[in-house]
């Protein structure tokens, strides 16, 4: 047993690799339903290339991402049409937000590489009354039940790489080549802090290693 597992978590990164898939665009869908139907101004922080932000174009009068990545960023306004209501700036998204107030503000795997109780604070400054933050992040794994969620992902995770990729080898999608790093919070504390900053904030555990957090300003 000491053997097979090595050996497993080698075939399933292998796999990966063959066969990836972003596991924060799955959550874009979900995100949407969050929000209102048409609204005027969204912030995407850690927009990376941009699929967010242009989904979130369809609804809104204009978008703006953020992101520390001059690279990605330059790859996100490629991909942009000239037309679209979406502007990119790369910065720093406790430092560098654009001046004024949005009525969303979304930040998909982007919190753990900041410090997370100041950017929530920051945010909620951001956040127009009545506004709706999303947070999509990930916590790292403390608990039995995060193990255990945890390895009920694996098998779904395999079969979305497939279903998604046509159990066909393909390349890593845009929105994949940007820097990453390991989240650092466990959960338990996730929940405590964001809701002291955030009252009333609705957080859940979610598959694919990922948490979400969802505030209305009042």
């Amino acid at each position: 047993m000491t053997t097979l597992a090595p050996r497993v978590l080698h075939a399933l990164e292998q796999f990966h690799a063959d066969h990836p898939w972003d596991h924060n665009a799955h959550y874009h869908q979900w995100l949407l339903r969050q929000l209102p139907r048409r609204f005027d101004s969204a912030l995407d922080v850690g927009s990376g290339s941009g699929d967010l932000a242009r989904l979130l174009a369809t609804r809104a009068r204009t978008v703006q991402g953020i992101d520390a990545d001059p690279t990605i960023v330059a790859r996100a306004r490629e991909l942009t049409a000239p037309d679209a209501p979406v502007t990119f700036t790369v910065g720093d998204a406790l430092i560098d937000i654009p001046s004024g107030s949005y009525d969303v503000i979304t930040c998909v795997a982007t919190i753990h590489h900041l410090p997370f109780s100041d950017a929530l604070s920051h945010f909620r400054q951001h956040l127009a009354p009545g506004g709706t933050l999303v947070v999509v992040g990930l916590a790292y794994a403390q608990s039995l039940g995060d193990h255990l969620l945890g390895a009920a992902a694996i098998p779904s995770n395999v079969a979305m790489a497939w279903i998604k990729n046509k159990g066909r080898k393909a390349p890593r999608p845009a929105s994949m080549t940007a820097p990453t790093r390991p989240a650092t919070m466990g959960f338990p504390d996730i929940v405590r802090d964001a809701r002291r900053v955030l009252p009333g904030a609705r957080l859940r555990r979610r598959l694919f290693w990922r948490y979400t957090l969802v505030w209305q300003q009042h």
